[in-house]
């Protein structure tokens, strides 16, 4: 198994069908202890229950600095160590340009930027100390062809900025024996997109997508298990496209 006797964190995992639960389901079948973080009260807990019993959800408020600290802490009293830093968590809204007012700005950037900045330094001390971690970060196909089908313009700026972020992380982090790096989706059918795509607005985008279908959770899935794993261990500021070639550069 690749993750035998690994702990991680995962950040934004306690939707019944997102990413992040995908991630831990298949990290927990590869062999590693995970810790859920989720902003509700009990959604996190019931997810880690149904991992197994070597799992813990913590209620975590990403966007507040204090709260990743006690969750991180509360990872540490659980496991003993974290090797792996999932910045899974975040946030979208489709407006246009006009239409973003200073408190939807404020929480876009907040959880998909200040979190990943507030959850990596809780863990950081960490790694450092034993001179060893993985981070992966979500960012977004968005971030790179500015705009998607559902996040609107904060949201690109939010995804570009965490691509920014992990690059300039895994720079100073390498010495330190701890990897940054980026995955980047296109359009995953999670809950996010829920039922707003009609048959006939996934036909008109698999048009664009190389590899014939829409994205699934667990497709992002697999490349934050080669990231978290020692597959990937000479691999640092890397940004990784998920999308079945949508945007091939």
């Amino acid at each position: 198994m690749l993750l035998e006797g690994k702990t991680a964190i995962i950040s934004g995992a306690a939707s019944r069908r997102g990413i992040g639960l995908a991630t831990a389901r298949l990290f927990a079948a590869q062999g590693a202890r995970i810790a859920i973080l989720d902003l509700d009260e009990s959604a996190p807990r019931e997810a880690a229950a149904s991992l197994g019993e070597d799992h813990v959800g913590i209620t975590c408020d990403i966007t507040n600095r204090d709260a990743c600290r006690r969750a991180v802490d509360a990872a540490l009293r659980a496991f003993g160590h974290v090797d792996v830093l999932i910045n899974n968590a975040g946030v979208t809204q489709p407006v246009k340009i006009m239409e973003i007012d200073p408190k939807s700005w404020e929480r876009v950037l907040d959880v998909n930027l200040r979190g990943v900045l507030y959850l990596s330094q809780a863990v950081i001390p960490h790694m450092r100390q034993r001179a060893r971690g993985s981070i992966a970060c979500m960012s977004s196909v968005s971030a790179q062809r500015g705009g998607g089908i559902f996040g609107g313009p904060h949201y690109s700026a939010a995804k570009a900025g965490v691509l920014g972020l992990a690059k300039a992380m895994a720079r100073e982090l390498g010495p330190d024996g701890i990897r940054v790096n980026c995955v980047t989706p296109g359009l995953i059918q999670t809950d996010i997109t829920g039922d707003k795509l009609t048959d006939a607005m996934k036909a008109e985008i698999v048009k664009g997508i190389p590899l014939g279908r829409l994205g699934e959770a667990g497709d992002v899935a697999n490349i934050y298990l080669f990231l978290a794993s020692d597959l990937s261990e000479y691999v640092t500021g890397a940004v990784i496209d998920v999308n079945g070639g949508m945007l091939i550069h």
